[in-house]
This record gives structure tokens, C-alpha cells and sequence, in this order.
């Protein structure tokens, strides 16, 4: 059902099912039964959803390549009236996946924006991992440089990340190498029939996987760094770094020494150190 036209129109965030189908909710249901448009980013994918329910909708769509305009356009349909609904192929639309853009453009134009509540890989794995989930933090998909890669894991509370199976096996055995007895858990195919949550320390799933990667997508929990160094301490480590760096050390070298004095992973420093010069000054 259409919004009047004399009504402003808004923005519907509505999460889909990250495996099973039967884990949409009534309510994002009726969202998409009675929104204008559905911006999705495969819209394959999505009818397949929709024809499950018998969900008649016109599709458009929306992924991170066009984003920029189909926002623009999205906007002005609902300035004059329409209600859009807008989803992802799998789980919370903007947790690594397109709508941020949709969503601040309709914030700058004062339009309303209707967050429903959903499925998510991220807390599924979670609450699966066994893992303390009172203090922890989402780092997207981890990245694929050594040092970066450190300073993703390196966290003094639970961190959760997405991980191409492929690259697990040298994810973990880099994180054994670190902190072998660290706690991880391997959450993969989450809700769907071959779902599989390993557990168990960075060395032991390092030796698990190392010739038989896991198959599906993957979500890694890694509990947190033990000893890890309050904030101001590890910030004046890396000012220490970056002073010796300026003095004519290489980074690296300066890493390492000034985390001998402190305890500060040097992994760590040289990351933040190597990230701060790539933003110049």
C-alpha cells in the first residue's frame, strides 16, 4: 500500500534471513508487502525470499557500485510519498553491506528511517561462541596484511569478524603464533543444515584447519588479548614509536624495541604507526 502523496515517505531497514528462510519475521514481512519499492543488492536473490511468501513487490537495485545515484533517486521518491524498504542478501542491511549512503542521505533530507529488527550473523556467532559477549566490538572482514591484521585482533574485549574460508587456516595460525592458547571460536553456515561452531584455542583450531579449511561462510569470535594495555598506555607507546621513526629508525625495528620496554605487541604499534603514515599528515 502506497504512502499518500501528501505525506512524506521514509526508509524501512529490513534484515533477511542469513540462511534459513524461515527466520524472517512477520514484520518484515508486512514491510515489504506494503512498501513502493525494494532496493536490494541481487535482486535474484531476493525474489527468491519473496516468492516464498508470495510477496508481490517491484525490485531495484542497490548495491555498493551505483549506491551514490541510486540514493538520489531513492530520496526523491520518497519526498514524494513512497515508502522504500531496503535489504541486503543476507542479515542487517549497513553491517558490511550497502545502505550507509541511503541512510545518511535520508537523515540530511529529514526523512524518517525504520530500523526492524532481524537475523545477524554477527550476534548469532556471537551468543554460539561461548565466548563473554558483555564487552566486545565488529570489525568487518578482517583485513589481509599481517600487521593490520594484529591490530583487528589484538582487543581487550570478545572481537567479531567476517573471513573468507580460504583464508582461515592462515588467520588463525598467524593468531596462534601470537597467542596460542587464545580462545576462538569457528562459527560457519550459521542457521543453515550443515551449521558448524568449533571451539576451542588459537592453536588448536590453527591444526584443525590447516588441511581442511572449513567450507561456507564464516564467522570468526575471538575472545579477548590477555594483558591487554589500557588505551593511554598503548598511545604512548606508539608516540614513542613515532618519535624514533622521525629520529631516522625504521618503523619496524622501532616497533619492536619500544615493545620490549612496554609489553605493547609490537605487531601492534607498527601497525598503528604504518595506518597513521598512509593518512600523511
Amino acid at each position: 500500500m502506497s504512502a499518500r502523496s501528501d505525506q512524506p515517505g521514509r526508509l524501512v531497514i529490513c534484515p533477511t534471513p542469513i540462511g534459513n528462510l524461515e527466520d524472517v519475521t512477520l514484520r518484515v514481512l508486512a514491510a515489504l508487502r506494503e512498501a513502493d519499492v525494494i532496493a536490494c543488492e541481487d535482486t535474484r536473490r531476493t525474489r527468491t525470499l519473496l516468492d516464498r511468501y508470495g510477496v508481490t513487490a517491484r525490485l531495484i537495485s542497490y548495491q555498493e557500485h551505483n549506491e551514490r545515484a541510486r540514493s538520489r533517486e531513492l530520496v526523491q521518491r520518497m519526498r514524494s510519498g513512497d515508502v522504500v524498504a531496503l535489504v541486503s542478501d543476507a542479515g542487517m542491511p549497513l553491517v558490511s553491506d550497502p545502505g550507509f549512503v541511503l541512510v545518511r542521505a535520508c537523515v540530511a533530507a529529514g526523512l524518517a528511517v525504520e530500523v526492524l529488527p532481524g537475523p545477524s550473523a554477527v550476534l548469532a556467532a556471537l551468543v554460539a561462541s561461548g565466548l563473554p559477549a558483555d564487552h566486545w566490538r565488529f570489525v568487518g572482514f578482517l583485513p589481509r596484511k599481517r600487521a593490520a591484521l594484529a591490530a583487528s585482533l589484538d582487543a581487550p574485549e570478545t572481537v567479531v569478524a567476517f573471513e573468507s574460508p580460504a583464508r582461515v587456516p592462515a588467520t588463525l595460525a598467524a593468531l596462534a603464533e601470537r597467542d596460542p592458547e587464545r580462545r576462538v571460536a569457528v562459527c560457519r553456515e550459521l542457521t543453515k543444515v550443515h551449521e558448524q561452531v568449533l571451539r576451542g584455542t588459537a592453536r588448536e583450531l590453527a591444526d584443525h584447519t590447516r588441511d581442511a579449511p572449513p567450507r561456507g561462510e564464516v564467522v570468526l569470535v575471538v575472545g579477548a588479548a590477555k594483558g591487554e594495555r589500557g588505551a593511554a598506555e598503548v598511545e604512548r607507546a606508539t608516540a614513542a614509536v613515532r618519535r624514533l621513526v622521525e629520529a631516522g629508525a625504521k618503523p619496524r625495528r622501532a616497533a619492536a624495541v619500544v615493545a620490549e620496554l612496554t609489553g605493547v605487541p609490537a605487531n601492534r604499534l607498527y601497525g598503528a604507526v604504518s595506518a597513521a603514515s598512509r593518512r600523511g599528515p
